[in-house]
């Protein structure tokens, strides 16, 4: 799984016309072609992922919301039904990937009033916060927004959509005129409509179409 998060901030990073190469050259030397292009992209995205200015700063920053980060673990939360609140969880394992394969600034989404450890009551609340259309209070904010020109933003499929707490933090933060790339943990349901809000939200952005969504049982199964 992380070999697969690696690959794809690879295309992501490094812009590529293989596509096009492919269209036009043999079989074989496409395919030779493929692999010295996918090795040159991981090369330079080595190399070009820690944008860093004179002063140290990257340039990238991995905002996430992961329930693990926002919940209460109670002593006899079930860890097998509820894997994704047992830290490192798995947006929060998303996330440690990016940042590590990215040298960006981790910033973990959290809310004043954490959630319950118990899945149906949290995804009770969230579902009552969906219905109001609430934005949750965040215990704080991202300093220094000007200086990243790259957002990853992660979260999981809250009943088809996003957790309210990431509106929340679209809210507080513009990201207008910055390349934001998605990741997301999910069931059965998929991206769903998480884009479309993302989307609605921070109109101004330019919201990559490659979207990393990886379903919630494979997430923190597999470092290869």
């Amino acid at each position: 799984m992380k070999k697969i998060v690696s690959l794809l901030l690879s295309f992501v990073l490094v812009f590529s016309f293989t596509a096009c190469v492919y269209a036009e050259e043999p079989p074989e030397a496409a395919k030779n072609q493929e692999a010295s292009e996918t090795a040159a992209m991981e090369a330079e995205a080595g190399e070009s992922t820690a944008q860093t200015d004179e002063a140290g700063q990257t340039n990238i920053l991995v905002a996430y919301f992961s329930w693990a980060d926002n919940a209460v673990l109670a002593e006899d939360v079930d860890a097998v039904a509820s894997p994704s609140v047992i830290p490192p969880g798995n947006v929060q394992q998303l996330a440690g990937w990016v940042q590590e394969e990215t040298g960006g600034d981790l910033f973990s989404i959290q809310v004043a009033d954490p959630y319950p450890s118990d899945w149906d009551e949290c995804l009770a609340r969230a579902n009552e916060e969906r219905g109001e259309d609430a934005r949750p209070e965040l215990t704080e904010n991202v300093e220094n927004l000007d200086q990243y020109d790259t957002v990853f933003l992660g979260y999981p499929n809250w009943w088809y959509g996003v957790p309210m707490a990431l509106l929340s933090f679209l809210d507080q933060n513009d990201l207008s005129g910055k390349e934001v790339n998605l990741f997301c943990s999910h069931g059965t349901g998929g991206l769903a409509n998480s884009v479309e809000i993302i989307t609605e939200a921070a109109p101004d952005a330019a919201i990559s179409d490659q979207i990393f969504d990886c379903y919630e049982e494979d997430a923190p199964s597999s470092l290869d």
